[in-house]
């Protein structure tokens, strides 16, 4: 079971943690972890091979993984003494076609769901030949056997459909989804993670809020949130009985219904010694209690997701926020005992203009002023498009990369740190969130050479005069298309035949309420 990065990187990973600690508990299955920098005892033989993809940049470190491993990295190219190679994760059940020839078996969907089911029916099928054993197993739901489906292009080019090969293969492939009140917590803990000695418990999994960029909130639905009694508690518990340092994890923690009486929970004698932390918070539930009890438990700061201090780009993305109630949210965290406020956003949103930039540094210039004493940091980064969101047909504004240099000018000198992501490395982000599988002769190039935003471009140039030579009917599409381009409804999409929680009816509705 491999992670395409580092060890520490990678058990920080609660995704990767649980898939590694679901197949290690199992008799059947004898599993070891690897990571680019360090593995367990390898098999002298392996009969499946796996990945965890949740960044799209780890994307080249996958082939690297396999080369390194003697396993041929193209699906089409195995043989029945090779490896089922399979991945999950967010990225892959998003949009798995840019990597779709690397693998042999995708699980789009929660791992809880669809790990056992893959398991124990290769265990059935053992004697099968391998393409037998794919042919089964691509008729459960939520397994995805790209080597099954055939995209077709038009004379321009562009992507008409991807159909599966035969009739006895579905046409459809629809995500699976866990659904039980019982989430997920570390079975890992060490000191060498990127966060050290933490047990990190999974409060929710979506977000009931639905902001039409993001990915966590729509690919994740429906909004689930972990038992009190039965989930959170004992997770905690658990955890505490080891370290002292617990995370609490979700899209948007505090609208678990039972969030309050969780905190009356921790507040109680014997958790002075904790060092509690929250990832994002919506800021309409901030209060006073509730950043009291958290700097009795030794937590600095809350992270809100703002988006922009812009009143109309908050409304495009259906961030239903407040300019008074980012106000209070960062009021109640300063009275409550908090250190630090941390704060999100995002620039080159649709229709955003100058101005609305200038909103956003002058709200959290009025922000540190109004609250001596709270340090401030703002986190920034440039808009990409995601499968199976409301704004999936939008492509990346050329805009950005100044107005993420505009934002650090204006706000570092006002003592804010500012945290912005790399405006080329959200470009590569795009191209593989909306690229089909002709991308993966890129990928598997762009590994062997300079991976920054000219090594992709350069690589993808170098793949397009190739196919040029080799007359290949399905040529890579148009860079500035992929990334830039904003793109019809009725276009066909990479992902169209595998279903996320909403139809694509309900998104462009969802776009078109904007």
């Amino acid at each position: 079971m491999a992670f395409p990065n580092t060890y520490s990187i990678g058990i920080t990973s609660l995704g990767f943690q649980i898939i590694w600690a679901t197949l290690a508990q199992r008799r059947d299955v004898d599993v070891r972890r690897l990571f680019t920098d360090q593995q367990d005892k390898l098999h002298r033989t392996i009969d499946l091979f796996g990945f965890s993809l949740s960044w799209e940049l780890d994307g080249p470190v996958l082939v690297n993984l396999l080369e390194n491993n003697k396993i041929p990295i193209w699906s089409k190219e195995r043989t029945e003494k090779d490896p089922i190679v399979f991945g999950g994760g967010q990225v892959l059940t998003a949009n798995p076609e840019p990597f779709a020839p690397f693998l042999d078996v995708i699980l789009l969907g929660d791992g809880e769901n669809l790990l056992p089911i893959f398991i124990e029916t290769l265990h059935e099928l053992q004697g099968l030949s391998r393409n037998k054993k794919l042919t089964i197993l691509s008729k459960h739901p939520g397994i995805y056997v790209p080597i099954l489906y055939e995209p077709q292009y038009n004379s321009n080019n562009k992507l008409i459909a991807i159909q599966s090969i035969s009739s006895e293969i579905p046409q459809q492939v629809t995500k699976q989804t866990w659904k039980q009140n019982t989430l997920s917590h570390s079975t890992v803990i060490t000191p060498e993670s990127a966060w050290p000695g933490i047990h990190m418990v999974e409060v929710v999994r979506s977000c009931p809020e639905l902001c039409r960029f993001c990915l966590a909130s729509y690919l994740n639905l429906p909004f689930r949130n972990s038992d009190l009694d039965t989930g959170l508690i004992p997770a905690i518990e658990k955890g505490f009985a080891i370290t002292k340092r617990i995370g609490l994890l979700g899209a948007s923690i505090t609208q678990h219904p039972d969030f309050d009486e969780l905190l009356n929970w921790l507040s109680q004698d014997g958790f002075e010694d904790m060092r509690l932390s929250l990832s994002s918070v919506r800021a309409t539930t901030v209060n006073k209690k509730m950043t009291n009890i958290l700097a009795r438990r030794n937590c600095k700061s809350i992270t809100i997701a703002i988006e922009s201090g812009s009143e109309k780009i908050r409304d495009l993305v259906n961030k239903k926020l407040t300019e008074e109630e980012i106000y209070s949210a960062a009021r109640y965290a300063h009275e409550g005992g908090l250190t630090r406020l941390k704060l999100y956003g995002m620039v080159g949103l649709p229709t955003e203009a100058e101005e609305d930039i200038e909103l956003t540094t002058d709200l959290l210039i009025k922000l540190k002023r109004k609250n001596p004493g709270l340090k401030f940091s703002f986190g920034v980064s440039t808009f990409v498009p995601k499968a199976h969101t409301p704004f999936q047909w939008f492509g990346v504004r050329n805009e950005a990369k100044k107005r993420l240099q505009k934002i650090g000018k204006k706000l570092k000198p006002q003592g804010i740190e500012v945290r912005a992501e790399s405006y080329g490395w959200s470009i590569i982000q795009a191209l593989i969130s909306r690229s089909d599988r002709r991308l993966a002769p890129v990928i598997e190039l762009i590994r062997k050479s300079d991976n920054t935003l000219g090594g992709w471009k350069k690589a993808y140039k170098a793949i397009q005069e190739k196919n040029k030579l080799s007359s290949l009917n399905s040529q890579l599409p148009d860079w500035e298309d992929i990334v830039h381009q904003q793109w019809e409804y009725n276009r066909v999409l990479p992902w169209m035949h595998l279903n996320g929680p909403v139809k694509v009816e309900q998104l462009i509705k969802h776009q078109q309420m904007s």
